[in-house]
């Protein structure tokens, strides 16, 4: 099992406050510790409309990557006319060596299933999956064992806390591509269809699931929106930062340790990275730090004070993703990290489209010739301009991202790759010598 770092005392712990129970199935140990407190309150005192406006007061964006503000999904699913609504709990985990969600429904499998209840009453939804990947056995089981507790003690099923409305959550093991994490492509799994994403709008809030609308929310955003209707709205505005609250796991890597942590959102990259005894005060000298998971993006020591929020990393050139954090020995080649990144996200993608199919792996082509030291002059440029063309027309954010690794190195680690793309430089210079002849152009 994955382990847990420990944190600062001062680090709040919405997400994983209940995860040092023995047995994270025992629904009455779970209660006792507040669990489905939320979900009481919004069934008993609170319309659904009110749900919605708390989750809105609360500022709570999804967790998934992207940070879409969740009340939006909400009031867009539920104001939607449809005879029937869906809530889809997006706990797939695409990023093979990143483990934060899995770690969440095994830990707390309560606190996902709480989410999905009040979710679904806030929409109208009566049926609601939890998609986990296939692989991930313990997770699955420590699922379906609190799933029947739970409808045993009347906190979901025909008459959910004996509101009159029904809500079914079955879970649901998918096994596929790195795509999957994408919402749409999640989506077509689901209904057993090939997964490859659909042209938004409409979102899947409007026209999702079987055609209905759909709220997919990853596992850890459902978890929060339980903790705000438990603590309310402004407690949770007080972690983190103002334009993103809350807190978020991350699944951090040094040289020597490695384990999930729940972190504040806007805490910098350095307190992070010193959980794992990297991070420059105490830790191990590195190079860079990988951020985002195979599409994030490489960023040098020397902006290890940059926030870990949605906006901050963004505008550094990397994205939350799967909340992966690793961080490169000193002597990395930043280049030969960028190509296998670029490869896998190559090999990942599902080809429905010209960029993603065609452009992704011409990226790939590109990083793979310089690091084997046959470069071309034109490489920098097309890079640049290749990039561009595929962020502009990509259909879904999985080709769009897969530029990230080779875009960072070459916005931050210019140096290495122009001492790379030398040879060409020279070989071309060499070619211009000897078309000169007495002065004048050879024919």
């Amino acid at each position: 099992m994955t382990d847990l770092l420990k944190t600062p005392a001062s680090w709040p712990r919405p997400l994983l406050g209940r995860a040092s129970a023995d047995d994270p199935t025992d629904l009455d140990a779970a209660v006792k510790a507040g669990a489905f407190a939320g979900l009481k309150k919004a069934v008993r005192t609170l319309a659904p409309a009110a749900v919605v406006a708390e989750i809105r007061a609360a500022g709570l964006r999804g967790r998934g990557g992207a940070g879409f503000l969740t009340a939006d999904k909400w009031q867009a699913a539920a104001s939607t006319l449809a005879g029937r609504r869906y809530v889809v709990a997006n706990g797939y985990g695409a990023d093979p060596a990143a483990r934060t969600d899995p770690v969440l429904l095994e830990r707390d499998p309560y606190a996902v299933i709480e989410g999905v209840a009040i979710a679904a009453w806030a929409i109208g939804a009566d049926s609601a999956i939890i998609a986990v990947r296939a692989t991930e056995a313990g997770a699955i089981r420590r699922l379906e064992a609190a799933l029947g507790a739970a409808e045993e003690a009347g906190f979901i099923g025909a008459n959910m806390l004996d509101s009159g409305r029904e809500l079914t959550i079955d879970v649901r093991p998918v096994q596929g591509a790195y795509m999957l994490g994408e919402e749409t492509v999640l989506l077509k799994a689901l209904e057993g269809k090939r997964g490859q994403p659909e042209q938004r709008p409409p979102y899947p809030s409007e026209r999702g699931l079987f055609g209905r609308p759909t709220v997919v929310q990853n596992v850890q955003t459902l978890a929060l929106a339980a903790w705000i209707l438990r603590e309310g709205s402004a407690a949770f505005g007080a972690i983190g930062s103002p334009a993103a609250p809350g807190t978020i796991l991350v699944h951090v890597r040094g040289a020597r340790r490695a384990g999930i942590a729940e972190v504040p959102l806007g805490t910098p990259l350095r307190a992070i990275l010193e959980l794992v005894g990297a991070g420059g005060r105490s830790g191990l000298a590195f190079k860079a730090v990988l951020i985002g998971g195979p599409s994030g993006g490489i960023l040098p020591a020397a902006l290890l004070d940059t926030p870990y929020s949605f906006a901050d990393l963004r505008d550094a050139g990397a994205h939350i993703g799967s909340g992966s954090i690793v961080a490169t020995a000193a002597e990395a080649d930043v280049l030969e990290l960028a190509e296998l990144l670029t490869r896998f996200c190559a090999s990942e993608a599902c080809g429905k489209t010209i960029p993603c199919r065609i452009g992704t792996r011409r990226i790939e082509e590109i990083a793979s010739r310089i690091n084997a030291g046959t470069p071309r002059p034109t490489d920098a440029d097309l890079l640049t301009d290749l990039s561009a063309d595929i962020v502009a027309s990509g259909l879904c954010d999985h080709e769009r991202l897969a530029t990230l690794p080779m875009a960072s190195v070459m916005r931050y680690f210019r140096p290495e790759l122009d001492a790379k793309l030398q040879p060409a430089a020279e070989q071309a210079a060499g070619r211009q010598r000897v078309a000169v002849v007495d002065g004048e152009p050879a024919h």
